[in-house]
């Protein structure tokens, strides 16, 4: 069979599309720790991220926050698997007023006494926030 510049064109693009289909998964599997959420409703008594990357098993743990930015009591939390996770709902343990700011913060599953559960307490080791290079993972969302 002759093989032609416009065969290659196109079995090239092919081959391109092919490993660029590779490409992206294994670039987004790459991405570090992340939590993306937006201001939302939470009259409802829970309060969603839309998207986490977690480098392991744990939680996202919903704290009270204020304008200083400093995680306060817990309200809420859910757990997370390793890798992606898509429209993540904590279930909130107490009322969020409209206007009050919560942290979606991302937790361990390591340094308690019983996996699946979470022990956590403001302050303590067990099931902690992560801290990749001594920074908190999280984003801040206000209540509406």
């Amino acid at each position: 069979m002759l093989v032609t510049k416009k065969m290659v064109g196109i079995f090239g693009g092919a081959l391109m599309a092919g490993a660029l289909s590779v490409a992206i998964p294994a670039a987004a599997n790459a991405m570090g720790p992340m939590v993306e959420a937006m201001d939302q409703d939470v009259s409802g008594g829970t309060v969603s991220a839309s998207k986490i990357m977690a480098g392991e098993n744990g939680w996202l743990v919903v704290h009270r926050t204020d304008s200083e930015m400093k995680p306060g009591p817990v309200v809420g939390y859910a757990p997370l698997k390793k890798g992606e996770n898509m429209d993540v709902t904590a279930i909130l343990q107490e009322p969020v007023k409209s206007g009050e700011m919560l942290m979606l913060m991302i937790h361990s599953e390591q340094g308690g006494m019983k996996t699946g559960y979470f022990e956590y307490t403001l302050g303590a080791k067990e099931d902690g926030p992560i801290k990749p290079d001594g920074k908190l993972v999280m984003k801040v969302v206000t209540a509406e």
